[in-house]
């Protein structure tokens, strides 16, 4: 009886997916509210503070070197083969691949583009801040680090600002700002910041990362994510390009219009500079007007032609007489020897054959 149950549910579960429209009325695109643009100026702020703080030396720089010294993987070993697995969360292609499988699955359910060209911008947008800082400051991570109580910048490094950490943020909280409801939002919003939390405390637990390298990471992260509502009407724009290539594809496969040019005669003609030429008459596959035959010029080639090209006639009216230096020169077959006209007195005759002998 139970399983009866169970599977009755199980079909009205998918009985109202099928029903689901193509565009849900609820989903709504988030605005630039003025709360998102005082977060987004005090994550700013944040973001500057810390790199201003490890420019100058400050004691930020001597947290992350007491940090360093005190070996957290040293400390407390046993997580270490835990904390191995969990950091790969923040890592870019894992990660990428998961987020953008299910954001395809509901572009194919809803009938938009919107979840995988929000993750395309997002992730480009990662990469072009984060990148270029990382190798504008050029600093080195803990493993690498030459001076003690220094800054270890503008030495070759791509370690400032941590991209497992920036990562995390920007593609688990890509999900909660598609989000369709406010509770989905919300609750997606804790799970992605624990996420991306636990990654950047990892890396510094690992070793591979300052303290600082995390701090800059979940603001770049954040910056992204709270200034996405700016590129919507990218997003939106994008969306209506591919549908309308879409459309005007399925258009032309629907009625048939694509040209396929399919050659019909081939014309001899002379050129002015005295070449032989052939002219390509085409026209398209299907129904199409007589007129709308187009012409196409086609220089012969030198080697041999495989279609059968009329012979051109001795003579081409409207064109000027070509001299002997501006013709192809043609070996004549046979003998170069002109032929001998006879005689008229020994027409009659046979030539007498020579005696033998003496």
């Amino acid at each position: 009886m139970r399983t009866d149950q169970i599977l009755t549910r199980l079909e009205r579960v998918f009985a109202r997916l099928d029903r689901e429209p193509e565009r849900p009325a609820h989903l709504q695109t988030p605005q630039m509210s003025r709360h998102r643009i005082v977060l987004l100026g005090s994550t700013l702020a944040f973001y500057l503070a810390i790199v201003v703080a490890v420019l100058t030396t400050s004691w930020l720089v001597r947290l992350d070197w007491q940090v360093m010294f005190f070996r957290p993987y040293e400390q407390w070993p046993q997580l270490h083969a835990f904390l191995d697995y969990l950091v790969v969360l923040g890592q870019r292609g894992p990660t990428a691949v998961m987020v953008a499988a299910w954001l395809g699955w509901r572009s194919w359910r809803q009938h938009t583009l919107r979840p995988l060209i929000t993750l395309g911008v997002a992730l480009l947008l990662l990469n072009i801040t984060v990148g270029a800082v990382k190798l504008g400051l050029g600093r080195l991570g803990p493993h690498y680090a030459t001076q003690i109580g220094s800054a270890e910048l503008f030495a070759g490094g791509d370690i400032f600002p941590s991209g497992h950490t920036a990562n995390a943020v920007v593609t688990w909280g890509i999900l909660a700002y598609l989000a369709s409801t406010t509770v989905t939002r919300r609750v997606l919003s804790v799970v992605s910041a624990t996420v991306s939390l636990s990654v950047g405390a990892t890396t510094v637990y690992l070793g591979t990362h300052w303290v600082s390298d995390v701090l800059l990471g979940w603001s770049a992260g954040l910056l992204i994510m709270l200034a996405l509502p700016w590129f919507e009407p990218l997003i939106a724009g994008a969306e209506a390009r591919v549908f309308a290539l879409r459309e005007r594809l399925r258009r032309r496969l629907e009625t048939g219009s694509v040209p396929v040019p399919v050659a019909t005669a081939l014309t001899p003609m002379l050129s002015a500079g005295g070449k032989w030429q052939l002219r390509l008459t085409t026209e398209a596959a299907g129904p199409q007007d007589p007129a709308a035959t187009t012409p196409a010029t086609v220089q012969a080639a030198s080697g041999p032609v495989h279609a059968p090209v009329p012979r051109p006639a001795a003579h081409v009216s409207g064109r000027p007489h070509l001299i002997r230096s501006e013709r192809t020169p043609v070996t004549p077959a046979g003998s170069r020897r002109p032929a001998h006209t006879e005689r008229p007195a020994a027409a009659g005759r046979t030539a007498a054959r020579p005696a033998a002998g003496g």
